[in-house]
């Protein structure tokens, strides 16, 4: 897949946003804690987390628009650096610092990195370690064919990674290896070759933290959207929900159905948002930590309906790598939380009680 046509299907990811924040549902809840005569207004940044983020909100001022998206894009782009495990920045001990030290020395860090950590680590237990952190020596190698094939001129010159690769990098990857002092607030991974990779729970986590400050510093009415992490803040000032799109996995300039929520996070997590093709097959960016290689269970894209963004971003990966059913189950199994799967043959798959959200099928 090209980086042209991965920027594409953000944006019209993004243009779904902004068409479906338009509308709303017809339920009203008690207080919309927002001024009748809020105008809605919203922004794109373009440098947080490789993605596209939008926000649409409601304020009485653009000045006071303004002002909350400015201390929004600066805590986001704090998370950004501080989650990253590519680059440096001056002043910041971020993962990357935690993997360079891996076998040496503990790293020291703040607590938003400490709170992301706790809840991978707890989310590892929750679904029996099919969320792992600690595969990062693995993902790197199909990171790096990922981007080879994004420089090539035909699918044809793509290239899968070595088995014997992958099996070196398969040993380096036990969660039990990473150590965390909470008093003394150092992470250290024991494994000189292990490394991190926190792109299944960082995301959501940074959004529902940047969702949280925002909240605190007076923010009634708002959608957030940073590459298909959603946040919902509060109602519209009618009092509608806001209205969220699920894109159509086979068609990703599409959307095949949609959700009215408030005061909740949804998170898509699909085989069609990064990947790349070789001898016809797709390669996609969800790892299976028993194979070492891109899931093949039978869903495509899985989303998640929650309260925290902390817990969405975890399960909606998750999900897809247990499969429909044994996926389902577990989001059956937990309180507060709901989900639509859409599998390989086009079925939709939804959890119990998914009607509180207004499930609509597009076309249906």
């Amino acid at each position: 897949m090209s980086i042209k046509r991965f920027v594409s299907a953000l944006l019209a990811g993004t243009l779904c946003l902004s068409l479906l924040a338009a509308c709303g549902s017809s339920q009203k809840p008690a207080a919309s804690g927002v001024s009748a005569d809020a105008q809605r207004y919203s922004t794109i940044f373009y440098d947080a987390f490789d993605t596209v983020t939008q926000v649409i909100a409601y304020c009485d001022s653009e000045e006071e628009f303004n002002r909350q998206m400015d201390a929004l894009h600066t805590d986001l782009l704090e998370y950004h650096r501080l989650y990253d495990i590519y680059n440096d920045y001056d002043g910041v001990v971020n993962v990357k610092t935690i993997n360079d030290n891996a076998g040496t020395a503990p790293v020291q860090v703040n607590d938003k990195i400490l709170g992301m950590l706790e809840l991978a680590r707890q989310m590892y237990d929750t679904t029996g370690g099919k969320l792992n952190i600690a595969m990062g020596s693995v993902l790197r190698i199909w990171h790096d064919c990922r981007e080879a094939a994004e420089a090539t001129e035909s699918e044809a010159d793509n290239q899968l990674p070595s088995q014997e690769a992958l099996d070196a990098a398969a040993q380096h990857c036990d969660i039990s290896d990473l150590v965390i002092d909470e008093e003394a607030k150092t992470v250290y991974l024991s494994d000189p070759a292990m490394s991190l990779d926190v792109g299944s729970v960082g995301k959501g986590y940074a959004v529902e933290m940047v969702a949280q400050a925002a909240e605190a510093r007076g923010l009634t009415s708002a959608l957030i959207s940073v590459g298909g992490n959603l946040r919902a803040i509060g109602v519209k000032p009618d009092g509608s929900q806001w209205t969220v799109a699920i894109t159509d996995p086979f068609s990703p300039e599409s959307i095949t159905a949609s959700v009215t929520v408030t005061d909740k996070a949804v998170i898509t997590s699909g085989n069609y948002e990064k990947y790349f093709e070789e001898n016809g097959k797709r390669y996609h960016h969800i790892l299976d930590p028993y194979t070492g290689a891109p899931s093949e269970s039978d869903v495509v894209s899985t989303t998640i309906i929650a309260d925290s963004g902390t817990d969405c971003d975890a399960l909606s990966t998750a999900t897809f790598l247990l499969g429909a059913e044994d996926g389902m189950a577990l989001i059956n199994s937990l309180d507060g939380v709901e989900a639509v799967f859409i599998q390989s043959d086009g079925t939709m798959v939804s959890s119990d009680h998914i009607d509180s959200y207004n499930l609509q099928v597009i076309g249906s």
